[in-house]
């Protein structure tokens, strides 16, 4: 359930028969023909979809990340990795101050894991919370089953295009974008990025029947589900 659908004192009442919550991460950066926050929007719905049966509160997602190298591409919006991580602490401050002691952090955005660190340390200072970091998209079922679709799906492609990340009135191309060759990324300037990529597909097919889609929710919304579930 969605915390933005509680008032407090439903957070209290929850409080005092478990202990669980989830906060999304997500980023706001160029996905060529979608939505600029595809990842924050996928790793709230998908955290939503996934704690919804168990009743667990799911936190707005924490849309701002680590994205330097789209900076080219406007919309784009980054954060130092010092000022994400000190953001990160400040936010899992406060959910351990309520009571919350088993969060799981569901991150949608690969950059984000800069931000990692931090939060290993923040854990290792408070040895009572059991911290889950989740990168919902690679869990292996789920990475698996796009894979098994379009062995070149990546950054921007079908595999994030999701009907509740498709931007209305867009034209997207059709057809398969050979996956860019992104092997010295990490020497490469914003400007040089956004020359190499074009549009900001990293390649992979731009759209797939729905079929495709709803396979590939319903596998993530399991899994990210027995993270929530199992082995606390």
């Amino acid at each position: 359930m969605r915390v933005a659908d509680m008032t407090w004192m439903q957070v209290e009442t929850f409080l005092e028969s478990d202990d669980r919550c989830v906060l999304p991460l997500g980023s706001v950066e160029q996905h060529a023909y979608l939505s600029l926050a595809v990842d924050a929007i996928l790793a709230e719905k998908i955290a939503v979809d996934a704690a919804e049966p168990l009743g667990v509160p799911v936190f707005p997602a924490v849309a701002y990340g680590l994205t330097p190298y789209f900076m080219a591409y406007p919309g784009t919006v980054t954060l130092t990795p010092d000022t994400y991580g000190r953001m990160l602490r400040d936010v899992l401050n406060s959910l351990v101050a309520h009571g919350f002691k088993r969060i799981v952090l569901v991150n949608g955005h690969g950059g984000n894991r800069d931000g990692r660190p931090a939060v290993d340390a923040w854990a290792a200072e408070h040895p009572q919370v059991q911290l889950r970091w989740y990168d919902w998209w690679a869990a292996p079922e789920t990475m698996a089953s796009v894979r098994a679709i379009d062995p070149d799906a990546s950054h921007a492609s079908w595999m994030e295009g999701f009907p509740w990340t498709q931007v209305g009135g867009v034209d997207v191309p059709e057809g398969h974008k050979p996956a860019v060759d992104l092997s010295d990324r990490e020497d490469m300037s914003p400007a040089a990025l956004r020359e190499r990529l074009g549009d900001g597909s990293f390649g992979g097919y731009y759209t797939r029947p729905d079929a495709d889609y709803e396979h590939v929710w319903s596998v993530a919304v399991r899994e990210t589900r027995c993270v929530l579930q199992e082995g606390w």
